[in-house]
């Protein structure tokens, strides 16, 4: 294999779990050019990946003239496609690309008789309801290839950058990053919650920094929180950070907090303590992977409280806990009555056991901004 496709259509936390796939794609052929394609906007989480070639953004919303336009630069220039995705579109690009193709394949779906024909070697999923976590799944698709005896996957960060000199001024050992926002509802823990988690860390004399987009969305979910204290001991990175800033703030901290979301799956391959807030979805799919894993299976479906490696998973403990779903009314902007559940009493005890022994006075000496941008 001279030259490899991975398509990652998907959201920004599933291109970064398309990495372990790409780094057993390295291994297996070393002088290889690999290519990722993926959507405008979610690839930053590969920038620098020492492993990756090139990348290749194509809209979202392609149309009839820019599925030609692709057709047109794609067509058979690759010896192997690996299609991290189950879309129709993803297995199409597939077909397009490489004569030879490795793909997820649903269960069940309508469209698997053609799917099935293109590929080569079909690795089945069984969707959000099942037992295998997405990293193991996209690592399965180099199986004809690679010993099935080979390491356990390891998530690969974004090569670190420098923090703006302002914000690593003002960083203080022993902080820790708090990401509010979910880029879905029914992935939102509430943001009152948020705020009385952080409110304690300050009281105990933790750094807080939070992180986000610049995005409506984001910001309306963090401004709540910016009045509960002032800059050094509560600092809003929010907006100023790209990915590989964001891997430099991680790698740095002493813990970080969050929801299931893409920085959640950063902060848990950066290496740092990881507090992951659960509801509908199944940890045994999704949550953030250790940096050091132990195994192929490292977590139960349900577990009020679990841990593996540096990643904590927290959920409640409703019968329904996890059901796969888009929330109770099962859509996007749907209320999960299993996020109301975990208090947050409950999450700054597991939040104070984990950064023990990490606090550092307010009031104490910056850190020098050369030292942050050193050892990122």
């Amino acid at each position: 294999m001279k030259r490899i496709l991975v398509i990652a259509t998907r959201q920004i936390g599933d291109v970064l779990l398309t990495t372990p796939a790409i780094r057993a794609a390295r291994e297996c052929w070393p002088g290889a050019e690999i290519h990722v394609l993926g959507f405008a906007g979610t690839l930053g989480m590969l920038a620098g990946n020492p492993d990756v070639t090139r990348l290749i953004e194509t809209p979202a919303r392609l149309g009839w003239r820019g599925f030609l336009a692709l057709l047109r630069q794609l067509w058979r220039q690759y010896d192997l496609a690996l299609v991290t995705q189950a879309s129709d579109r993803a297995h199409l690009i597939g077909w397009i690309a490489a004569r030879r193709r490795s793909g997820l394949l649903p269960e069940r779906g309508g469209s698997n008789w053609w799917k099935r024909r293109l590929l080569t070697h079909a690795v089945p999923i069984a969707g959000d309801r099942g037992a295998v976590h997405v990293t193991v799944e996209k690592l399965a698709l180099l199986d004809p290839w690679r010993s099935s005896s080979a390491l356990p996957p390891e998530v690969v960060p974004p090569a670190p950058l420098a923090l703006p000199p302002a914000l690593a001024a003002q960083l203080r050992p022993g902080y820790v990053v708090v990401h509010v926002p979910s880029m879905w509802q029914y992935k939102q823990w509430p943001v009152e919650h948020y705020a009385q988690v952080v409110a304690g860390l300050l009281a105990d004399g933790h750094q807080v920094v939070l992180t986000g987009s610049a995005g409506a969305r984001d910001q309306e979910c963090i401004a709540p929180l910016r009045g509960l204290g002032s800059a050094p001991a509560l600092l809003d990175a929010s907006g100023q950070l790209d990915f590989r800033q964001l891997r430099s703030l991680l790698g740095e901290a002493a813990l970080y907090i969050g929801p299931d979301t893409s920085v959640s799956h950063l902060a848990a391959a950066c290496g740092i303590p990881t507090l992951a807030v659960f509801g509908p979805t199944n940890p045994l799919r999704w949550a953030p992977w250790p940096a050091k894993p132990r195994a192929r299976e490292l977590f139960a479906r349900s577990a009020a409280s679990q841990a593996e490696g540096n990643v904590t998973v927290l959920q409640a403990s409703a019968p329904c806990v996890p059901c796969g779903r888009a929330g109770c009314e099962d859509h996007v902007h749907s209320r999960s009555d299993c996020l109301l559940q975990i208090t947050p009493e409950r999450v700054l005890a597991q939040a104070r056991e984990l950064a023990r022994g990490t606090a550092a006075p307010s009031s104490g000496p910056a850190r020098p901004p050369s030292e942050i941008r050193s050892r990122a």
